[in-house]
């Protein structure tokens, strides 16, 4: 039987916002990232949660932890050096003017 895991890969509001430990995907939700994105810095600073249960090992965090992963994620985007990553610009639209010359 297969089970429906996209409930794992979206942020997911939390009960209680000032609660002491939350979920990856509670997390993720207050502090307005993707899951994939903290999955990735977590593997990258180990320190910034908590693990609790056996094989499936659900991440968790602490309010402590939060504030420390807010306070990685405003340093700058480490992966490029810049302060955030950047959307990605679309191309401008053709004019009359332009398409004509």
């Amino acid at each position: 039987m297969a089970t429906d895991k996209s409930q794992y890969h979206r942020p997911q509001p939390p009960a209680d916002p000032n609660q002491e430990y939350m979920t990856l995907q509670e997390t993720a939700f207050v502090l307005g990232m993707s899951t994939s994105w903290l999955r990735r810095l977590l593997r990258a600073n180990p320190e910034l949660c908590g693990r609790n249960g056996g094989p499936g090992r659900k991440i968790m965090t602490s309010r402590e932890q939060r504030a420390a992963i807010h306070a990685v994620r405003s340093a700058g985007d480490p992966r490029k050096g810049r302060s955030m990553p950047r959307p990605r610009r679309r191309p401008a639209a053709r004019t009359r003017a332009t398409a004509a010359a």
